[in-house]
């Protein structure tokens, strides 16, 4: 069937509240600087799991119940998640609760799975993504006409990153299936080590596109992923020396999508328009491994900046290496400066200013490759697809493991005329699967 044409009919809403009250002195959570600067926007996910086969399953009534009970007793210690996100400084850990909606979707799981279509992936969402308002968190599950499920969940992202949402999902998970050992205990003190300042009119909402983007998934399998590791060899070897080591799967995967999306979509770098233009490539890293001393995994909050890259727009070769040069300086140095806050705003407040003059021309890669996106087993196993959905953002590459761990899904998230030529670039057709089903 043509999934963009199924129905989701809200049954049920509902707010979930910590089972255990937030104590008065936890009732104000501050946002640290790195937090401030996170885009207002909701993170999504959605995890998709079939009716149960096995005799004693749970049905649909049960399976909710269970997750409400244990998003509940989750919340207690993941108590931020249910307040509400005030005036950019703070959240109100006041217990007003996570939004809950329960849906009923017209097709069957195997429908939407045959052809996931992003755009309409976004209706399972409780709420538009660009518009979280002060939620700091909410999911909508989603009951196919077969039996199955989908949990999609959004956590804002001014109060975490990707590594935190999957802290919070996956000990939420262990709580259901009552797996103690499985349980994550969060650290919350991410403000004392990179303090609030006043922004002074930077606008984090920068990039935020409500209209006129279109999102596409394309699929890269083992082999093809393969072939563009060796294809960058050359320029590992050429940077690293004795320490040569093979680019990895994201680094020789966001080379090439973003060197096919500057020969396809801004020829080359050389047309007209592109005149006194800076092209430059934005990865997102983890800070925990980057302070010192290192922060444990579990520090909940945003704890990870951007490496900058001007890529070379006249020599492919030299992409990953010069990736890898941008991601080496952000070490125990960077992010001292970075605590001090005031100069690292300054230079965004200069890059957001040439951003919005058109100046900047940037290509942005999230990766939540390696992350446990299929470890979420609520009691009923683990997910047959975990998948993203349309994002607000322009020029935006989310990568995603499939299933199997070794081929990757690109999300990519471009504007609707330049997604037009993108996807029908010949040599990115050459590596990418024929094949769309989840």
């Amino acid at each position: 069937m043509d999934t963009a044409k199924f129905e989701v009919t809200i049954q049920t809403t509902d707010t979930i509240k910590p089972s255990s009250p937030t104590p008065h002195h936890l009732s104000r959570h501050d946002l640290s600087f790195l937090d401030q600067l996170a885009p207002p926007i909701f993170m999504p996910l959605c995890l998709f799991y079939r009716k149960d086969d096995f005799p004693g399953g749970l049905d649909a009534t049960h399976k909710v119940a269970r997750l409400k009970d244990s998003l509940s007793e989750s919340l207690s210690t993941f108590y931020p998640l249910a307040g509400r996100v005030r005036d950019n400084l703070y959240v109100d850990c006041g217990d007003q609760g996570v939004y809950f909606a329960e849906a009923r979707v017209s097709c069957k799981l195997v429908d939407i799975l045959e052809n996931p279509s992003p755009t309409a992936l976004t209706r399972l969402l409780p709420f538009q993504l660009y518009d979280p308002e002060d939620f700091a968190a909410a999911l909508q599950v989603n009951l196919f006409a077969c039996g199955g499920l989908s949990v999609c969940l959004c956590i804002s992202h001014k109060v975490a990153d990707a590594l935190s949402y999957f802290t919070f999902l996956n000990s939420w998970a262990a709580v259901a299936r009552g797996d103690a050992h499985g349980t994550v205990t969060p650290y919350f003190d991410v403000a004392s080590l990179f303090p609030p300042v006043n922004l002074g009119g930077y606008q984090p909402s920068t990039g935020i596109v409500k209209e006129g983007l279109d999102t596409k998934r394309f699929m890269f399998g083992g082999p093809a992923i393969a072939s563009l590791r060796d294809r960058y060899t050359d320029d590992s070897a050429a940077a690293g020396g004795n320490g040569y080591r093979r680019p990895t799967r994201v680094e020789a995967l966001s080379a090439f999508l973003w060197w096919r999306y500057i020969q396809s979509v801004h020829g080359g770098g050389k047309g007209a328009d592109t005149e006194g233009k800076v092209y430059t490539v934005l990865h997102a890293v983890n800070l925990r491994t980057r302070i010192d001393p290192p922060l444990p995994q579990s520090y909940f909050g945003n704890i990870s900046r951007i490496a900058i890259t001007m890529p070379k727009l006249d020599d492919e070769t030299k992409i990953v290496s010069q990736v890898r040069e941008a991601i080496r300086q952000i070490d125990t140095e960077y992010v001292k400066n970075l605590q001090q806050g005031e100069a690292h705003l300054s230079l965004m407040k200069e890059r957001s200013m040439k951003f919005s003059k058109g100046e900047i021309v940037t290509f942005n890669f999230t990766s939540l490759c390696r992350f446990p996106m299929y470890e979420a087993d609520f009691g009923w196993g683990k997910p047959t697809w975990a998948g993203s959905t349309a994002m607000p953002y322009k020029n935006l590459v989310v990568f995603l493991d499939r299933k199997d761990g070794e081929g990757i899904e690109a999300w990519v998230n471009l504007r609707e005329e330049e997604m037009v030529v993108f996807e029908k670039d010949e040599e990115l057709l050459k590596f990418t699967c024929p094949s769309f089903k989840a």
